[in-house]
């Protein structure tokens, strides 16, 4: 068997996952009838089978390692307390008083970029496209609900947002993985990649008001409910203080539940019910980001990602075709790992040996890292983002992805940036 071939073998499973789960849907002309679980599971079963070496214990001990890895747990874990604090938050009436309030403060043919401008500035103080999911997707339901609008529509201005902040956030975990691999400073890659992000951002930004323009919003006429705003306010100004979201979450369920005891809207045995009910609502959510990470570790254990890197690398001619490069690596990267920060640290030193012998200027080949990984990271159904914006609001990743324009709207920019060369900078390598 030649190289070509055992690479295209490793890299099979995530070929056979999107065919049984697009193929399916197509057949069933409804992305909502397939379980994206059960196309994971099939292609899980599969990479198994093509595994060339070792046993069948031996190939379940990596997938196993895949799925239990420690960022995958954490994910869990975030997983499990989003389900509860949500849960909770709406039986205490957290959601309709936060929906009611936006509504009242922002006209309906607002809200759609206000939303979306919300979620930038949020992401990019907290530096978590996750934790601004958190935050933010709860009140998306309502917030469609009293618009009128498509509730996939909302999820795609919040989610898209979130990534804005992602990649360009001093404390993000992308940011600080991309200037490190590529030896520049933080604030210089900003200053790079603000010329990127922010004409995607304004231009999404005046598509949502257009699109918003569409839809009304007639607030109750009663009055809001002050305390029950608490857990949401606290979940977002403690998350942009920088605490970690697992804290943030723990914090925001204590606040749900005191203020539920207080008012009468639960009890202690309620409570438990309805913590239960939001952990059992991520059932789903939780073993296909197992499933997915057990898979994902079996393509790399068989080669399938060192495959791709050396086919992407080996026709580098130029400048403009080192910086493509570089942004197919860590593209390709990103659908293999569904991560986005460990995309770039699996890339980040090839991409600095590209960059440094093509004469690319480290602060643009650690803009590209990062610009492509979050756009891929945007788009994939199995991303922790989406899988968090679908789990809590309960429909597909599908129909929210349809609704994605930022990531769309970034992807342009970042290619016409490598076509045409800009922004200009003079080289920091000789």
């Amino acid at each position: 068997m030649t190289g070509r071939t055992k690479g295209l073998l490793a890299l099979s499973p995530l070929l056979v996952f999107l065919a049984v789960y697009l193929v399916s849907s197509f057949i069933a002309r409804d992305f909502y009838k397939v379980p994206i679980a059960s196309a994971f599971l099939i292609a899980s079963g599969y990479a198994l089978v093509i595994t060339p070496a070792g046993s069948i214990n031996e190939r379940i001990a990596v997938f196993s390692r895949g799925a239990g890895h420690s960022n995958v747990l954490l994910m869990i874990w975030i997983f499990v307390m989003a389900g509860a604090f949500a849960s909770t938050a709406k039986a205490i009436g957290s959601i309709d008083a936060t929906v009611n309030i936006t509504l009242q403060l922002l006209p309906g043919r607002f809200i759609l970029m206000g939303l979306f401008v919300a979620s930038c500035f949020i992401s990019m103080a907290i530096g978590t496209s996750v934790g601004t999911v958190v935050a933010l997707v709860p009140i998306a339901s309502g917030l469609a609900d009293g618009m009128g609008a498509p509730l996939a529509l909302v999820l795609g201005a919040i989610v898209g947002g979130a990534f804005f902040g992602d990649n360009l956030s001093f404390i993000s975990d992308t940011t600080i993985a991309a200037t490190k691999s590529q030896g520049c400073s933080m604030s210089d890659k900003f200053r790079t990649n603000i010329w990127i992000a922010a004409p995607a951002a304004v231009a999404v930004a005046v598509l949502y008001l257009f699109l918003g323009s569409g839809y009304d919003a007639t607030p109750d006429a009663g009055g809001v409910n002050f305390v029950l705003l608490i857990p949401y306010i606290s979940v977002i100004v403690l998350a942009i203080c920088g605490m970690n979201v697992l804290g943030v979450l723990s914090i925001g369920l204590l606040l749900n539940a005191v203020i539920g005891f207080c008012n009468g809207s639960f009890g202690w045995i309620d409570f438990l019910g309805s913590v239960g009910e939001g952990i059992g609502n991520m059932g789903e959510l939780i073993i296909v980001t197992m499933l997915a990470g057990g898979m994902l570790e079996i393509i790399r254990h068989n080669g399938g990602i060192d495959f791709i890197i050396n086919a992407l690398t080996r026709r580098i001619k130029g400048r403009r075709g080192a910086e493509f490069s570089i942004a197919a690596l860590v593209a390709f990267a990103n659908v293999c790992t569904a991560n986005n920060t460990i995309a770039i640290i699996t890339t980040g030193s090839i991409a600095k040996d590209i960059s440094t012998h093509f004469g690319v200027d480290p602060r643009k080949s650690a803009s590209i890292l990062d610009t492509f990984s979050c756009i891929i990271q945007g788009i994939l159904p199995y991303g922790a983002q989406l899988l968090m914006a679908s789990g809590l609001a309960g429909i597909s990743a599908i129909p929210i992805i349809t609704h994605l324009y930022y990531p769309l709207a970034l992807l342009v920019v970042a290619v016409m940036a490598i076509v045409f060369g800009f922004p200009r900078q003079r080289s920091l390598v000789r």
